[in-house]
């Protein structure tokens, strides 16, 4: 399995087209805006956990207005997406011969200052495959923490200026919950409970842990299997699941007591995430499946399948009604998320290892060679109408907030926009 554990080092705007906007995105933004902090970018791809931005995005061009903001080195290897909490960027490293040692890093969103840095040393284990790292996983941020897990499924819980507030070797609880490829399933934080979904051939479970206190409020068995998918908060009429995927298909669970709501056993992608999209969930199955969900008694609908809409190692995301799915040698399909009917195909350069974020009318792509490409979407077939070259192998995701992108390789960060 080349990329397996790079599935989720994947993430991107707002939208200035109002002529994309669909109804579905929509209903989303109404129903999650009073939850979200316009302009963070709090966990694994963005806001929504589908790749997109929800306010004014990063430049489409690099010139002398809009340029490299700046660029800092880091201190060891890492796969995770930087997060934005207000003024504050924060990213994970992992260094040292084994790459035991854990580093949770913030700098100062205006000018790459170094403002805090803690590190751990790892408890579980680190072993992972050469093209992946210890800090693969994305940390994510509630506003007020930040909650990092590494590969070694160490957890480690801050305040947002570095003070710790508790530590979990998840890796000597759970010894058995690891495989020799290296985990990479990011968290997820949903009524004041973080989701830890740690998935092997040996152990495979998904935990609640209390945000205050990192205990166990519930522990729940998954199915057994390498898996390196995200977990997916699912919003709608006054509740909140976790859409939790993996080999066997979909479960929805409630993020405070761990009861299973639904379950769509048709196989999935342990690879590529879910993809929200208003009340419907794009999952990686038999090429690509749409799952309208809802509350009540019939709380889970299968609206199309189709395989014409098939991603790689990155994850799809969405805009205007569009899906947009990318493989790993580079083939961009948009496909109509109404009926799941391909629109058009676009090659672009490849490999792939991170996903693709949105904002406004541009889906912003970076391959493994370091080379972002921005595509068009709102011409008839897209276009590609920017590239840059960062010259460095890059497999994380790139993250959106307050008018800029970040890319991270394992070596430096980068902030393209206004300084």
């Amino acid at each position: 399995m080349p990329h397996v554990a790079t599935s989720v080092c994947a993430a991107l705007k707002s939208f200035r087209s109002r002529s994309l906007l669909s109804s579905g995105v929509l209903s989303l933004l109404l129903a999650v805006g009073a939850t979200v902090h316009g302009g963070d970018w709090r966990q694994f791809r963005g806001p929504y956990g589908n790749g997109v931005a929800d306010e004014v995005g990063p430049p489409i061009v690099i010139n002398s207005t809009n340029g490299v903001a700046w660029k800092i080195s880091l201190p060891g290897e890492g796969l995770s997406s930087p997060i934005i909490v207000g003024d504050r960027v924060f990213v994970t490293a992992s260094s040292g011969l084994n790459q035991q040692r854990l580093h949770v890093i913030c700098f100062s969103a205006a000018d790459g200052t170094k403002l805090w840095e803690r590190q751990f040393w790892a408890t579980g284990r680190t072993m992972v495959h050469p093209k992946t790292a210890v800090a693969a996983p994305t940390p994510v941020s509630d506003g007020e923490h930040i909650v990092a897990i590494f590969s070694s499924n160490d957890i480690a819980c801050l305040d947002l200026d570095g003070n710790l507030i508790w530590f979990r070797g998840l890796g000597r609880d759970y010894p058995n919950a690891s495989n020799s490829l290296g985990m990479a399933s990011s968290l997820e934080i949903a009524g004041g409970v973080v989701i830890a979904q740690v998935e092997s051939e040996s152990d495979a479970f998904v935990a609640g842990l209390d945000l205050k206190t990192g205990v166990n409020r519930w522990r729940l068995e998954r199915p057994h299997g390498a898996n390196w998918t995200s977990p997916v908060v699912l919003r709608g009429g006054g509740r909140e699941l976790i859409a939790l995927q993996s080999s066997k298909g979909v479960a929805a669970v409630e993020p405070v007591t761990g009861k299973v709501a639904w379950e769509f056993t048709n196989s999935a992608s342990s690879v590529s995430s879910s993809t929200l999209m208003g009340d419907v969930l794009l999952v990686a199955s038999q090429g690509m499946t749409a799952l309208k969900f809802g509350t009540g008694a019939e709380a889970l609908s299968q609206v199309w399948q189709s395989g014409q809409l098939r991603p790689g190692t990155p994850s799809p995301t969405v805009l205007g009604g569009k899906l947009f799915a990318l493989n790993d040698g580079g083939i961009l399909t948009c496909g109509d998320a109404a009926n799941g009917a391909r629109v058009w195909q676009l090659r672009l350069k490849g490999p792939f290892s991170a996903s693709p974020v949105v904002s406004g009318a541009f889906i912003y792509c970076v391959n493994e060679k370091g080379l972002v490409q921005v595509v068009d979407l709102s011409k008839p077939e897209g276009e590609v109408v920017f590239e840059l070259d960062l010259g460095e192998t890059i497999l994380s995701t790139p993250s959106i907030a307050n008018g800029a992108i970040y890319f991270r390789s394992d070596g430096r960060l980068w902030k393209i926009g206004k300084s």
